[in-house]
């Protein structure tokens, strides 16, 4: 997904990291994008009656049919397992969250025009190539009820990762509330895109953020079939300890497989107490076909 850095190396499989002074949001990197931030953005979405967290009813029976059956979907999820593996490796998988219709209708929409805020081209900025789009709010009702059910599992993670590396933030049970928060700061504009890659496009290694209000957790779900669709594009993350190399992870996905992974930063308790471990992730090149990508980022963008 869409990096704060000095010198880097080049991570795992040909995922390349991006090299900056001081911190770079990746909402600044989006900057220059091509179609402008509408002005109806830039205005809390609550004070013109809209719910950011529920997104619209597209009117069809089965857009209702398809929210519900991810919330149930969510519901299901071993979540004390997924929070077992997130403490013990910045990473979990969520197997099959999204059905491959599912996957194929979200992949068809990078296509159109309406549902988005603004499009980047990753070769333009220096962050790899390849292409993502941010959605524009009222989300689709898909990603709007992904972003509001995936949000309150991770809460109690998230404070407990806040309070072991000495953060303050306390952060609120539900989804709406802390967009209330992330929007008092001036964050308005929402995060979750799609993003499009073809042979030979990669994206650099990164985190994403986007101001001041950071939820430390994010989502990034695969729409295209491994094998069949593309080859190569693996997710890479790696993961910087004080004094020590970094070590690079390559997450294996299937179509429809969801991946929770920290935003940043992370707690690993060591033998002299709990310090802190940086995170970036990024994509690796593709050698042939399509791979289109889902990213769930629960705070928004200045």
């Amino acid at each position: 997904m869409t990096a704060a850095r000095g010198a880097a190396t080049t991570a795992a499989r040909g995922a390349a990291t991006t090299t900056a002074q001081g911190t770079m949001f990746a909402e600044a990197r989006a900057a220059p994008a091509t179609t402008p931030v509408r002005p109806a953005d830039m205005h809390p979405l609550r004070d013109r009656g809209v719910s950011p967290g529920i997104g619209p009813d597209v009117g069809s029976g089965t857009d209702r049919a398809a929210r519900a059956s991810a919330t149930e979907r969510i519901v299901a999820v071993d979540w004390p397992r997924i929070r077992e593996e997130l403490d013990a490796e910045g990473s979990a998988i969520l197997g099959q969250l999204l059905t491959p219709a599912e996957c194929a209708a979200l992949a068809a929409m990078y296509a159109e025009d309406a549902p988005f805020r603004s499009r980047v081209v990753m070769a333009r900025h220096g962050f790899g190539r390849g292409e993502y789009k941010y959605f524009a709010y009222p989300l689709p009702g898909l990603i709007a009820a992904l972003r509001a059910g995936l949000y309150p599992p991770l809460v109690e993670l998230a404070n407990r990762w806040s309070a072991a590396t000495g953060g303050t933030a306390d952060y609120p049970a539900d989804h709406a509330s802390f967009l209330d928060r992330c929007h008092a700061a001036g964050q308005l504009r929402p995060t979750p895109l799609l993003l499009s890659y073809a042979a030979g496009d990669y994206n650099c290694l990164h985190q994403d953020l986007y101001g001041e209000q950071v939820f430390p957790l994010q989502v990034a779900i695969l729409l295209s079939q491994p094998g069949a669709d593309f080859t190569g594009g693996e997710l890479v993350m790696t993961e910087q300890r004080p004094r020590m190399q970094s070590r690079p992870m390559v997450l294996p996905l299937r179509q429809g497989d969801a991946v929770v992974f920290a935003v940043h930063h992370r707690p690993v308790q060591g033998t002299r107490g709990t310090y802190r471990v940086n995170l970036r992730h990024g994509v690796s090149r593709l050698h042939s076909g399509q791979r289109h990508t889902v990213g769930i980022i629960f705070h928004d963008a200045t």
